[in-house]
């Protein structure tokens, strides 16, 4: 995903047709959802190798409050930087 973002900030450095661009960041876009995905899948994978937590305890972190959609798009924007 690294690379991906690479190239796009080098193609637009290089001036790259706009319709290029978005086709690129497009592409970079489905890179980091796949992945988010598949991160969320062996989180849940490995809370049921652990003996499967209650479903009271499964939503929350150690910040003390439950996976939300502004955690979510914290990771997001963490994986786009």
């Amino acid at each position: 995903m690294q690379q991906q973002w690479h190239d796009l900030v080098m193609a637009e450095q290089r001036g790259e047709a706009l319709d290029v661009l978005e086709q690129m960041y497009d592409t970079y876009i489905l890179l980091a959802e796949e992945y988010n995905r598949c991160s969320e899948a062996f989180e849940h994978e490995q809370d049921g190798k652990r003996g499967g937590r209650s479903a009271g305890k499964r939503g929350s972190n150690k910040r003390g409050y439950g996976s939300s959609d502004k955690d979510k798009e914290k990771d997001r924007v963490r994986l786009a930087s």
